[in-house]
């Protein structure tokens, strides 16, 4: 018999880390239902290894792994590169812009296995509780969430690592890496352990897509990246899809030390966390459509749009990817990049990334006419002048008034 209420089914967003195992095995002892295991294929590459019999193992009475990859690259990171969304200027929303897409896939499964209830392993201390729950209720407005963070007395590593003991749960317990991660495609995170003291500099061996930048090849590289409606389309002139691009500008970015950040952050539910980030792919990809979007976009719509992209980075952040307002910037983010068509030529070296060129053959709105040092017969100087005085009005009113005074 339950001790929490009555679910019959419960489909949980697993890992086969530490905390999901032992979560499944608690929504088994606690709520008495079956447990169907389920894990998206994002790009995390040999952590989805042996998944399914793990989930067996501890109990699972089916287990889902489904590959998102093209629709995580496709529907979610590029539609966000398109606004250059990039939280508090630092954070390239690698782990924020995964969840909405995790748990759509999840409340789908939950639908088609006939569920009543979903499971995750976010703890109530973090942003992803608030990602996935609202997610969630977005798809289904009476589904049971089921938090064990937020229910169970276990509050330490320790504790869990002695309930796995306990229940005989095959879970990793290498010290080595003792830090908690998140990889995808466009990212992987770091958060945790040596980390939670901000002076100490994050080990070296902890780092994963990206070598340090002093070991780089003492050569630069170039890449030219091509774009259509502000989305990359082809990487050295060989057409990709969105997640295979995204992996190729991982491979090169990697190589070259590009895309580390280590940062301090501001936490939806209040605290400030440390997180260290590799986004190499992510890093060269916004570097690129800002030049094109330099020489493609107006002014004023590049104005503007910049002028939301806080606002709409915080609402990737907080877990708000599928409510109205973030659909209705998009909308608008979308009709600005219908010019942003072209290429732009990227230097790498030693953990850093340059535009050195960049072009549009039918959408540049840079005319060599205009702009040139040179003489011309476009422009008249002459014109600057009053266009000067209009602009200094108001400053000429207030030194006229501060002198009679």
């Amino acid at each position: 018999m339950s001790k929490h209420g009555q679910v019959k089914k419960a489909v949980l967003a697993y890992s086969g880390g530490l905390d999901t195992s032992i979560i499944l095995k608690w929504l088994i002892e606690e709520y008495g239902c079956e447990v169907i295991a389920y894990s998206a294929d994002l790009g995390q590459g040999e952590e989805l290894d042996n998944i399914p019999e793990k989930a067996r193992q501890t109990g699972a009475c089916s287990c889902h792994i489904m590959d998102l990859k093209e629709e995580f690259a496709r529907d979610f990171v590029f539609p966000m590169f398109r606004a250059n969304a990039i939280y508090e200027g630092r954070y390239f929303l690698g782990t924020s812009i995964a969840r909405p897409l995790i748990a759509k896939a999840q409340m789908e499964i939950a639908a088609r296995e006939g569920a009543d209830a979903v499971s995750h392993g976010a703890t109530g201390k973090g942003n992803d509780q608030v990602r996935f729950e609202i997610a969630y209720y977005h798809f289904d407005p009476a589904v049971k969430v089921i938090a064990p963070w937020r229910e169970w007395d276990m509050n330490s590593r320790t504790a869990l690592e002695e309930y796995a003991k306990k229940h005989g749960i095959p879970v990793p317990t290498s010290k080595k890496n003792p830090w908690s991660s998140d990889r995808n495609l466009l990212h992987i995170s770091f958060e945790g352990d040596v980390l939670e003291d901000p002076w100490a500099e994050a080990p070296e061996h902890m780092y994963v897509l990206s070598v340090a930048p002093e070991d780089a090849p003492d050569q630069p590289e170039y890449v030219e990246i091509e774009f259509e409606k502000g989305d990359a389309v082809a990487v050295n002139g060989e057409r990709l899809s969105p997640a295979k691009l995204l992996a190729k500008l991982n491979e090169l970015g990697g190589k070259h030390g590009i895309g580390r950040v280590d940062l301090m952050e501001n936490r939806f539910v209040g605290m400030k966390s440390r997180g260290v980030y590799e986004t190499p792919g992510g890093t060269i990809l916004e570097e690129a459509h800002r030049a094109v979007e330099s020489i493609t976009m107006d002014r004023e719509v590049m104005h503007l749009r910049d002028s939301l992209v806080p606002r709409y980075a915080a609402m990737i952040y907080n877990g708000f990817w599928f409510a109205p307002e973030r659909v209705v910037l998009q909308a608008l983010i979308d009709e600005s990049q219908q010019t942003v068509n072209g290429k732009a030529r990227i230097k790498l070296y030693k953990g850093h990334c340059r535009v050195v060129g960049r072009d549009s053959t039918n959408d540049s709105l840079f005319n060599i006419d205009f702009a040139t040092f040179e003489a011309d017969e476009v422009y008249n100087q002459s014109d600057a002048e009053g266009f000067i005085k209009l602009q200094a009005l108001r400053l000429r009113i207030a030194a006229i008034q501060r002198q009679t005074k």
